[in-house]
């Protein structure tokens, strides 16, 4: 068989990422896919109509953009544009109202009142010093960071609950905005760490913008493929490995893989406590997501939802706080939190002329068979009353379809594991390099590594780095 001075398992973002450090830094990389196209959970397929493209998967890229790594790449080179919604996101309400994400932190804060100030003081230490603390939010908490004052008063709002930091405003529009966007942990709100999720968002937001890949989710990881294949790697499509006896001679074994996949396939290798440490991990809630082709845009009922990619609809903070409990307790909720996009409202490649595509998902428990079709597209009548009418077709995936799909969806969750204290510190991660493992030459990065779920690279970026520092002995 062929040598290769590193085996990458898993093209998704962290893998083809770390497949590419690697590669430019002068090693010869193979990056093996199961699936038959690369992508992970970045992949767009036709899956209502001929001529409607949809996100299986992941849609809208803050931290993508945002991503020191990506960022530093020449993907534009490869074809990738991204698309930038007037509003990055929007957040309606009950009465005809909504609250606005704008690009402009002026603006944002501006309308909302008498948390003008407050709002500031909570999010734009992160906008004005957003490179250096997308470095840092992006690596292990461990690590020492250099701005450590900054890192600090992160630490803080990361730590305080959502709904005792959503104490600090006094306007519904303003607690909504926060809890939406620290929803996307799948974490109940009373607990700590979605805070951190959704201040890095909403700082996101403001620095960089919530964009779309021009053409689809699998245009991002296209662009990252093509780069990596310029740079002389090979990736090979439709290989699924079981154990690493089965892997070409190499010299490091990097696992874009889950912690409890890791297990599976490389645990005759690891000692017995670490083994045991991969096979306790968590999974946190799953999603139940489903894709529409419509006759035309959503009719939002508040001015400006229009305007956005992203809506979070889900009402009040109370309300989003009960929802994003109810995975926890093993029931979806009456009125559950619904992350929505709209990308064929900015990129006309998504959709026939004068029709559009829209993908929505809400938190279920993990594994769950049931549906919540009904429930999702309840709570957008809500706020767009006649949208049930624009549907042309709708496809569903519960969380054993969307693990069908890409085995890394764990039950359906989405983000490699439950953000919970006890795993984001606990001992599969305390080292200043958890993406090494016991064993010289395997790595692990996966969206269970830090810095955790969310399309952004670092994980395979960090562990392509550990490699060749430990394994190659490069700097």
């Amino acid at each position: 068989m062929t040598e290769f001075d590193a085996v990458v398992v898993g093209a998704g973002p962290n893998g083809l990422a770390a497949g590419i450090e690697l590669q430019r830094n002068g090693l010869s990389v193979l990056i093996l896919e199961a699936n038959d196209t690369v992508g992970g959970s970045a992949r767009t397929e036709e899956l209502t109509l001929p001529g409607f493209r949809h996100d299986v998967g992941s849609a809208v890229y803050p931290l993508g953009i945002g991503s020191p790594y990506f960022s530093s790449l020449p993907l534009r080179d490869h074809g990738l544009e991204w698309v930038h919604p007037p509003v990055p996101l929007a957040h309606p309400l009950d009465g005809d109202r909504a609250v606005l994400l704008n690009r402009s932190l002026d603006t944002t804060a501006q309308a909302l009142g008498d948390d003008e100030d407050r709002y500031r003081r909570l999010v734009s230490p992160f906008v004005e010093r957003w490179p250096e603390f997308a470095k840092h939010v992006l690596d292990t908490p461990l690590r020492p960071p250099r701005s450590p004052l900054l890192m600090a008063l992160f630490g803080l709002r990361a730590m305080t609950p959502t709904t005792r930091l959503a104490r600090r405003f006094s306007t519904e529009g303003a607690r909504a905005l926060l809890a939406g966007n620290a929803a996307h942990a799948g974490v109940p709100l009373e607990r700590a760490l979605p805070s951190a999720v959704g201040v890095t968002l909403m700082a996101a937001g403001h620095a960089v913008g919530w964009p779309v890949p021009r053409g689809g989710a699998g245009e991002l990881t296209r662009a990252l493929a093509s780069l990596f294949a310029s740079l002389g790697g090979t990736l090979e499509t439709g290989v699924r490995i079981g154990s690493l006896d089965e892997l070409p001679r190499n010299r490091a074994v990097l696992l874009a893989l889950t912690y409890r996949q890791v297990a599976e396939v490389a645990g005759q290798r690891l000692p017995v406590r670490y083994t045991s440490a991969l096979r306790g991990w968590k999974y946190g809630p799953g999603a139940f997501k489903v894709d529409w082709a419509l006759d035309g845009p959503i009719p939002w009922a508040a001015g400006g939802v229009d305007q956005a990619a992203t809506v979070h609809v889900g009402g009040t903070i109370e309300e989003i706080a009960e929802a994003e409990r109810a995975p926890w307790q093993g029931v979806v909720a009456e009125r559950p939190f619904v992350l929505l996009a709209q990308p064929s409202l900015f990129d006309t490649t998504r959709a026939p002329p004068g029709q559009h595509t829209a993908w929505a998902y809400c938190h279920v428990p993990n594994g769950w068979d049931g549906d919540a079709t009904d429930r999702i597209e309840a709570q957008i009548e809500r706020f767009a009353p006649g949208f049930s009418q624009r549907i042309l077709a709708r496809s569903t995936h519960g969380p054993r379809e969307l693990q069908a799909w890409n085995a890394n969806l764990m039950g359906g969750d989405v983000n490699g594991g439950a953000l919970t204290l006890d795993q984001a510190l606990g001992p599969a991660r305390w080292t200043r390099h958890p993406w090494s493992t016991p064993v010289q030459d395997l790595y692990v990065c996966s969206a269970s590594a830090p810095p955790g779920g969310g399309v952004h690279g670092m994980s395979g970026y960090h562990a392509a780095r550990e490699a060749l520092r430990r394994t190659f002995g490069r700097t």
